[in-house]
C-alpha cells in the first residue's frame, strides 16, 4: 500500500502593517521586519512613499476599486511573502476586514472543492494573516481632544455618503467623523447647517501622530477654511440651533420629521408597529406599500447594522421615500419601485416584513409569509373593514397577536377641548414557527377588493 501523499504546505500568511503619518519612524520593531523581509508590498501610493529602501520588495498599489482586485492580486503573488500596509488600526474601518472576508471566502471554497465541511463562522482556522496595528486616528484624536474613546461615537465618511452623519446629530453629542478627503469638512459644515446644527464647534485634526500636525477650529456656520490635508478627521461637539426639533434615539419620530402625502404611519401607530417588529443588530426589514418609508426609516435608525428595503409601486413615493431616508440619516434604505407581490421575486430573505399597504393584492399575504424564514416576524396594520377580516383569518389560522390601535387628539370645540379620533388602526403581528408552511392551497385566499 503505497503512502498517502504529504499535504500541501499551508499559504504563507500575509502580513498586515499598520502605519500611520509618523511613517517609518513610528513603526515597532515587529513591523519594520515585516516590511523589510516582504517580496512584495502592497498599499495605497502615499502608504508606499513612507517607506525606505531598505523595503526592497516589490512595490503594488492597490487598483481602484479595490475589494473586487483583492482575490486576484492575492492569486498573483501566491507563494510570496506579502506584506499589506493599512493606515493605523488595519482592523478599525480599514484593508484588514477586506482581507479577513476574502480569505476566508477562498477557504471555504477550497474545503468544499475537498469535500469537506467548511469551518464555523468565528471557530478555529490557519492563520492567514498577520495583523501589526498602530494607533488609529481615532486614538490620536481622542487623545489630543481628551475624551474618553469608549464615549465617543465614530462615523466613517470614507466611500460612503455625508448623509448617513445625519442619524448621529443629537444635541451635546460628541462625534469623530472619519474624512474621506480634503473636502469633507465643508461638506460636513454643509450638512451640519442644513439640519438645524449650525451652531455645532468642528475640530479638524490633519497629520495626527506626524511631524505636519496641525488643527482648524470653527463652528459649522463659521466654516470657511479651504480644502487642505487629506488626511484629516473632524471632531464634533453637536449642537442644535434654536428651533430645531430633537429626533429621538427611539421610534416614533414627529410626524414633521418626515415628507409626506397623507400617506404615512403616523407617530403613535409607527412606535407600536416598530416595537411589534422588533428591529435587532444586522436583520433585514421588507416595507411593502412604503408611503412615505417611515417604518424602514426607523427601522434602519434602530442599528446602525440593520437594513431594510421599501417596496412602493408608485414613482413618486418611491422618490419621496429616498428622499426621507437621507435626510434622517440612513441612506442606504433600498427602494424598489413596483408592485407586490410580482416586486418581491428575486429579494434577499427578510428577517421581519411589515406591510402597510395593499393587503387584499392575491397572494401577498402568503408571499410574505412564504418569504420568511422560522423565526421571522410579519406584521400588517390596516383600516379597512375588507382587510381587517382577511387580518382576522390568518389570525385564527397561525395565532400571533390582532390589536385595534386608537389614538385620539386634544382639538378645540368652540371656546373648550375635545377629543378627536383618528381612524383605529387593527394590526395582526405573528412569528412564523418552525414547522414546515402549509401549501398554498390550505392559506387563506385573499380576492381584489372593489
Amino acid at each position: 500500500m503505497s503512502p498517502a501523499p504529504p499535504a500541501p504546505a499551508a499559504p504563507e500568511p500575509v502580513s498586515v502593517v499598520g502605519i500611520g503619518a509618523d511613517g517609518w519612524d513610528g513603526l515597532p520593531a515587529a513591523s519594520r521586519q515585516a516590511l523589510r523581509t516582504a517580496e512584495v508590498l502592497i498599499g495605497g501610493p502615499r502608504q508606499l512613499a513612507l517607506l525606505p529602501e531598505e523595503c526592497a520588495g516589490e512595490r503594488v498599489p492597490w487598483p481602484s476599486p479595490l475589494r473586487p482586485a483583492v482575490p486576484g492580486l492575492l492569486a498573483a503573488h501566491a507563494g510570496r511573502r506579502i506584506c499589506v500596509l493599512a493606515s493605523g488600526d488595519p482592523m478599525f474601518y480599514g484593508i484588514g476586514r477586506t482581507l479577513t472576508e476574502v480569505l476566508s471566502e477562498q477557504e471555504q471554497e477550497q474545503e468544499q472543492g475537498q469535500g469537506q465541511e467548511p469551518a464555523a463562522a468565528g471557530g478555529p482556522s490557519r492563520p492567514r494573516l498577520r495583523i501589526l496595528p498602530h494607533p488609529s486616528s481615532v486614538s490620536y484624536a481622542c487623545a489630543r481632544l481628551g475624551w474618553p474613546l469608549e464615549d465617543t461615537e465614530v462615523v466613517t465618511l470614507v466611500g460612503r455618503p455625508a448623509d448617513n452623519l445625519a442619524r448621529a446629530l443629537y444635541d451635546g453629542h460628541r462625534l469623530l467623523v472619519l474624512s474621506a478627503g480634503a473636502g469633507t469638512p465643508a461638506e460636513v459644515a454643509a450638512l451640519l447647517r442644513d439640519r438645524g446644527f449650525g451652531p455645532t464647534r468642528m475640530r479638524v485634526l490633519e497629520q495626527l501622530g506626524g511631524p505636519r500636525e496641525r488643527t482648524a477650529e470653527s463652528t459649522a456656520d463659521g466654516w470657511d477654511a479651504p480644502p487642505s490635508d487629506p488626511l484629516n478627521v473632524i471632531a464634533l461637539d453637536c449642537r442644535r440651533a434654536p428651533g430645531t426639533p430633537p429626533l429621538a434615539t427611539v421610534p416614533g419620530l414627529p410626524d414633521a420629521a418626515y415628507e409626506h402625502d397623507g400617506q404615512l404611519t403616523k407617530r403613535h401607530v409607527r412606535a407600536a408597529t416598530l416595537a411589534a417588529l422588533a428591529p435587532a443588530p444586522g436583520e433585514l426589514l421588507w416595507d411593502i406599500g412604503g408611503g412615505s418609508g417611515s417604518i424602514a426609516v426607523e427601522w434602519l435608525r434602530a442599528h446602525r447594522t440593520c437594513r431594510a428595503l421599501s417596496v412602493e409601486r408608485d414613482a413618486v413615493r418611491a422618490e419621496r421615500i429616498g428622499r426621507n431616508a437621507r435626510a434622517l440619516g440612513v441612506p442606504a434604505l433600498r427602494v424598489v419601485h413596483g408592485s407586490a407581490p410580482a416586486a418581491l421575486d428575486g429579494l434577499p430573505t427578510p428577517d421581519a416584513v411589515f406591510i402597510g399597504g395593499g393587503l387584499t393584492a392575491p397572494g401577498l399575504l402568503a408571499a410574505c409569509w412564504a418569504a420568511l424564514p422560522a423565526g421571522g416576524r410579519i406584521v400588517a396594520n390596516t383600516v379597512t373593514l375588507e382587510s381587517e377580516a382577511l387580518l382576522a383569518d390568518w389570525h385564527r389560522r397561525y395565532g400571533g397577536e390582532l390589536v385595534r390601535l386608537a389614538v385620539s387628539h386634544a382639538v378645540p370645540v368652540g371656546g373648550f377641548t375635545g377629543w378627536r379620533q383618528a381612524m383605529p388602526v387593527t394590526q395582526w403581528s405573528a412569528v412564523k414557527p418552525p414547522a414546515a408552511s402549509p401549501s398554498p392551497s390550505a392559506l387563506p385566499q385573499e380576492t381584489e377588493q372593489p
